[in-house]
């Protein structure tokens, strides 16, 4: 058997994540999926750490690798993404690590050199396999890390394809915006919104964002919407629009995917990797980052030829299901973190 172990975060692992959904359905039994790691002649656990100590955090910032004492050794440690690199290495013993890049490269590119982004480039060159969701992003990983980096992989996201399951395509008019990461737009998001209702104010707007920007008129914003409620809004929806800034982890690919699952098109922005995410002309469309007006156009033109969306809705989810469901995801996960 091969022992696999999952980190997470003291306090928000596995039992956390069944504790804080046991009244509210959520799409997958561990976060991101990543139950479907499971597969014969693997046994499969989860372990959480704790913050990386100052003293581990300075001896990587100088370049140190401490190894781990203790724990039963793992053959295999995986963490989701590089906050939890140092704290892995560090407090996780195991034959092989492997751990995802997800928001260091924009990091990076603003030039922060803070000693917290030098300890987990240590301790990601002292990893076994890297992967990134993005597949621009793979090139620039290996160039922040230099020579002598592990392999790093370029890993196709998914969700939960059962949870997020197809409807018919609706009646009434409603466009659905989800999500307030830090590289979502508001701005461009509202200006778009404004432009749309002035010329269909029929039309029905739901946004779920934490933003405290003023709401335009005919907009109704909720701070939180728990999955659930997601998936019942994509299925009134006719379709979801994303705004985003320039950023190079693809954000917004979550509610994309989800979007697509439900078999509802998309409109969003042209970042880099999305293209991987959302099929532009096929299951959706991309528009240019913070340019509200293409945005409002691309909306505008599917709600005009709900024939149009409607395929496009239903190639989003056979997309979707093909390529990027938790299944598929864990799949390839599975054989870059094994090795």
């Amino acid at each position: 058997m091969v022992d696999v172990g999952v980190v997470f975060p003291e306090g928000r692992g596995v039992a956390r994540w069944a504790e804080r959904h046991a009244d509210s359905p959520v799409p997958s039994r561990w976060p991101y999926g990543l139950d479907e790691l499971a597969a014969p002649g693997l046994t499969l656990t989860d372990r959480e750490v704790r913050p990386a100590s100052r003293v581990a955090t300075q001896a990587y910032a100088r370049g140190l690798v401490l190894p781990a004492f203790g724990d039963p050794r793992l053959d295999v440690a995986i963490a989701w993404e590089e906050s939890l690199a140092v704290a892995m290495r560090s407090q996780v013993r195991a034959r092989r690590h492997a751990c995802g890049v997800i928001w260091a490269t924009d990091v990076v590119a603003a030039g922060a050199a803070t000693p917290a982004i030098r300890a987990a480039r240590t301790a990601l060159r002292s990893m076994d396999a890297l992967w990134t969701l993005a597949r621009p992003q793979v090139e620039q990983v290996e160039s922040w890390l230099g020579n002598g980096h592990p392999p790093v992989h370029h890993l196709p996201f998914g969700v939960d394809t059962e949870f997020y399951a197809p409807s018919a395509y609706p009646e009434q008019p409603l466009i659905a915006s989800i999500g307030g990461d830090r590289d979502r737009d508001p701005e461009t998001l509202y200006a778009a919104l404004e432009l749309v209702l002035r010329a269909r104010p029929d039309v029905r707007v739901v946004v779920g964002s934490k933003s405290t920007l003023p709401v335009p008129s005919g907009v109704e914003r909720h701070e939180f919407i728990p999955h659930h409620e997601v998936r019942r809004l994509f299925a009134r929806a006719s379709v979801v629009a994303i705004a985003t800034r320039p950023n190079s982890h693809v954000s917004g690919m979550t509610v994309a995917l989800e979007a697509g699952a439900c078999a509802r098109p998309v409109v969003t922005c042209t970042t880099p990797g999305m293209e991987d995410y959302v099929l532009p002309g096929e299951t959706g469309e991309l528009v240019p980052p913070e340019y509200p007006e293409a945005m409002a156009a691309a909306v505008l033109g599917l709600l005009e030829d709900q024939d149009r969306a409607a395929g496009m809705g239903l190639a989003a989810r056979a997309h979707v299901v093909a390529k990027h469901s938790t299944t598929v995801m864990c799949d390839a996960l599975r054989a870059i973190a094994l090795g």
